[in-house]
């Protein structure tokens, strides 16, 4: 079984995340890990808080001479800003008076947290619902790329929509063309027409004090049809990918696929029809279904997109209401990016991958590297008999 759980707070000592079930023998790529998590410090529009803060994970447990072992991975990552806050966030008790934060933000989890939990000071409630935390996300998701990666699967991410600005991409897409635009991008577009309105857009919005959301897309290519299944709700791959995806701070929607449009058209314009060739197998005329039909993985490019909301801290704080006096107040602020819209699609790529580790784990097993390629190998050699074309035959040794 494939389980991890995160812990820390924005501005404690370190963020951290214990990670089960990842086979033994795989070769971990540090210098892949903080890659990631460099990434997910990136995209113009971001605020203060990424010029202080150089994301490295020290792994602490599970790997010896740079494999897995088969037991928990445990890891850190250490916030160097809390050496400024060593009073605010002191994990001892301390002689000091520490005045509470009272005015709710709207739209943050402030007001229901403080409720929830019964708290007089809303920093108790911040700390940990703060996007600071997606860190340990990017970390555990780097191990499952690297994985999954063994056998064959790719997953990358492009901005879509930012501040109502909408992107062009051609039809077919072409991913390693939108791949590698996007990563030359600062808000992470794979048009450069359309960049540059919304880097003045960003900076507008910046000016006046306000905040951009906006779409990203996320697409894993290289997975086998079957992961996932139709029997029971709560094993469709599709609800689990949206699941993950609404769990990314200030996600308000996820669509798969051609999403929401499919209640536009006729059927005749939706599905995915089917075609076969001996020498190329199963091929489509398109991908509305986003790679998933029944909750299972069909062979085509997984493609899933997540809407964030601006986010919630504003420079021209909105009307509150004192949580203590009742009285009427502008909302606390503290600091906050103008647009984080590109880094959340990195975020995107970890929780897909975290997904689709435990799919690949659920179906091929393994407590080894070698024992999951055999398995997985065997799967692909077993569906090559009824006619699909793998476009990677069998997965390589980690």
């Amino acid at each position: 079984m494939f389980r991890f759980i995160t812990g820390g707070e924005s501005h404690g000592p370190a963020l951290s995340a214990i990670i089960e079930g990842v086979p033994s023998g795989l070769t971990l790529d540090f210098n892949e890990i903080n890659t990631q998590l460099a990434r997910r410090q990136g995209g113009y529009g971001r605020g203060a808080r990424q010029k202080i803060e150089t994301d490295r994970a020290e792994i602490i447990t599970g790997v010896r001479f740079g494999k897995t072992m088969g037991g928990p991975i445990s890891l850190i990552i250490r916030n160097r800003d809390f050496e400024n806050w060593q009073d605010r966030m002191s994990v001892e008790p301390i002689d000091a008076d520490i005045p509470p934060i009272v005015e709710a933000r709207p739209g943050h989890a402030d007001f229901a947290g403080m409720l929830k939990y019964s708290t007089h000071d809303l920093r108790n409630i911040l700390e940990r619902s703060s996007a600071r935390n997606t860190a340990t996300l990017v970390a555990v998701g780097s191990i499952c790329r690297i994985m999954l990666a063994t056998l064959g699967v790719r997953i990358f991410s492009h901005v879509v929509v930012l501040g109502g600005i909408h992107v062009h991409i051609p039809f077919p897409p072409n991913y390693d063309e939108i791949q590698s635009m996007a990563e030359r991008s600062p808000v992470r577009v794979a048009d450069p027409e359309k960049e540059k309105f919304i880097l003045d857009a960003i900076d507008n919005a910046g000016s006046n004090g306000d905040t951009l959301g906006g779409v990203f897309e996320v697409i894993a290519t290289g997975c086998p049809p079957g992961l996932g299944s139709h029997a029971n709700w709560d094993r469709r791959l599709d609800g689990k990918l949206a699941g993950a995806l609404m769990g990314i701070q200030a996600i308000k929607g996820v669509e798969i696929g051609m999403g929401f449009g499919v209640a536009e058209v006729p059927g005749s314009k939706v599905h995915d029809e089917l075609y076969h060739d001996p020498s190329t197998g199963f091929t489509r005329s398109s991908n509305n279904a986003g790679g998933l039909e029944g909750g299972m993985t069909n062979g085509e490019p997984i493609v899933v997109r997540a809407a964030m909301k601006p986010l919630s801290t504003l420079k021209s704080p909105l009307k509150s209401v004192n949580m203590e006096t009742k009285e009427a107040v502008t909302a606390h602020f503290e600091r906050s990016d103008v647009c984080a819209v590109p880094a959340a699609g990195v975020i995107g790529e970890a929780m897909a991958g975290i997904v689709l580790a435990e799919a690949v784990l659920e179906k091929f097993g393994g407590d080894s590297m070698g024992e999951l390629i055999r398995n997985f190998n065997g799967y692909l050699a077993e569906i090559g008999s009824r006619g699909y074309r793998s476009s990677r035959e069998t997965a390589k040794d980690a």
